[in-house]
């Protein structure tokens, strides 16, 4: 036994101090940091992006090795408070109310609070906790995700501290789901499984969603369970996973055209009846005569009043009112065209034969998300997630740059009030298209190869 640990230690002791190391940072990231502290932030963001990346360099083959490590580091963080996000009060009070038998979307915590408040524990908490953007509008999150909030509060005993451990638990869980099918989905499409490593060791990764509690992982569980159901043949198996994936937040929608090429016309339909059924059913409970009303209120916002870390957006800003044109009207005028060009390059996309091959959707899919994140107003660090993750399927590598970028956009958060700096972020977007570009042109300027995945780089 002692022999076998020297014999680890001699082979290992690199990655194994790294590990050491890359705790303790997460540590203080978890424990100790304030999100205003804009410097320390960005450093220790910037060396855990280096610690991730020579332990994929070193061990990459390693499974259990690479498995202990990405578990170990979110571990670490699982009785801290998140301290990058105040959007987990707004999760417990939804689940609270689903377990009081009240309806999330029929009130906002602020005309819950004028009728003398919910009956359920650390209420005054929760409502100050959200912050008076949250607590203003009515819940945005998809029924799916309200009853996940709701089994883990009544997990959590509904306290803050017992409802973020049980939120924590289910997240870390959804992340090794994603590394075990995505494995498979990636010998699936004939590519090497340990790029699944860029997803899992990945700091945003960790820190937005094990630390933040933002539950993209558990979308992204159902949906790459769905993938792997479809391009093994079983696409009839997929329609629940994928409706789950809807129901635990919007996004997947956008890829419901592509899903036309690769499954062609008669299981297509089935697959979309079959989807909306799903729904249904996980939306019945919740659902009363005012509910879209309600609901639509808040999506709107997303699309005509809240910017934060947007690229195309502000350039067209910046020329729209050197015009003479008005911010808050413009920004409504803009983000009423988002979803039409989104539309319009998914049905593109839709048209190219390539589609039709397993090994080549995710590299349209990956288009499609793109176009939508670089038109939006809002592009918040774990929105760019769901792109990471479809990246690992494709030779295209700049999203991990910008998941490394993206980071800067927290600079904003270091005064007294939310300012974004220019330069902040054409340093980001500089970085993050530049390389895009050098992507494309390193393939012989075929732009197609964004479909294709023919792009080749050393990481492979």
């Amino acid at each position: 036994m002692i022999r076998a640990l020297i014999t680890f230690w001699n082979l290992h002791r690199i990655s194994i101090l790294l590990v050491a190391l890359g705790l303790v940072f997460y540590g203080v990231f978890g424990y100790e940091l304030n999100r205003s502290d804009s410097i320390r932030l960005v450093a220790l963001f910037a060396a855990l992006f280096f610690l991730s990346y020579k332990l994929i360099q070193f061990e990459k083959w390693n499974l259990r090795f690479m498995v202990t490590s990405g578990l170990l580091f979110r571990a670490v963080l699982l009785f801290a408070l998140p301290n990058l996000s105040q959007d987990f009060y707004r999760f417990i009070w939804d689940g609270n109310l689903i377990l009081e038998g009240l309806n999330p979307y029929f009130l906002t915590p602020d005309a819950w609070m004028a009728r003398g408040g919910p009956a359920f524990p650390e209420v005054s908490e929760l409502y100050e906790g959200m912050g008076s953007l949250s607590s203003a509008n009515y819940s945005n999150y998809p029924p799916v995700k309200q009853y996940f909030f709701a089994l883990c509060i009544y997990l959590g005993g509904q306290t803050v501290l017992g409802s973020v451990i049980s939120m924590r638990v289910m997240i870390i869980l959804a992340d090794l789901g994603i590394l075990y099918f995505g494995r498979r989905v990636l010998k699936k499409i004939n590519r090497a499984p340990h790029l699944i490593f860029w997803y899992f060791l990945n700091p945003l990764v960790i820190i937005e969603l094990t630390g933040n509690l933002h539950f993209e992982g558990v979308m992204l569980f159902f949906f790459i369970l769905a993938m792997f159901l479809m391009v093994s043949g079983k696409w009839f198996l997929a329609v629940i996973p994928y409706a789950l994936s809807i129901g635990v937040k919007l996004i997947p929608l956008l890829f419901l055209p592509l899903l036309l090429p690769l499954l062609g016309w008669k299981k297509v339909t089935g697959f979309y009846i079959g989807t909306a059924l799903v729904l249904g059913a996980f939306l019945y409970p919740l659902y009363f005569p005012e509910f879209t009303d309600h609901y639509g209120q808040t999506l709107r916002l997303w699309f005509s009043n809240f910017e934060f870390n947007a690229s195309l957006y502000n350039v067209s800003e910046s020329v729209a009112v050197s015009q003479g044109a008005k911010p808050w009207e413009f920004i409504k005028q803009y983000g009423a065209i988002i979803p039409g060009l989104t539309a319009l390059t998914t049905l593109m996309i839709c048209a190219h034969p390539i589609v039709r091959l397993s090994k080549y959707w995710f590299g349209a899919a990956l288009l499609v998300i793109c176009v939508y994140y670089f038109l939006a107003t809002t592009v918040h660090p774990w929105y760019i997630i769901f792109p990471l993750l479809l990246s690992t399927f494709t030779n295209f590598r700049f999203m991990y740059l910008w998941s490394a970028t993206i980071v800067l956009s927290y600079i904003a958060y270091g005064g007294e009030e939310v300012e974004e700096r220019p330069w902040i972020l054409i340093l980001e977007y500089a970085a993050v298209f530049g390389f895009l570009i050098y992507e494309i042109i390193r393939n012989k300027r075929n732009l197609s190869a964004i479909a294709k995945n023919q792009v080749r780089t050393p990481a492979d």
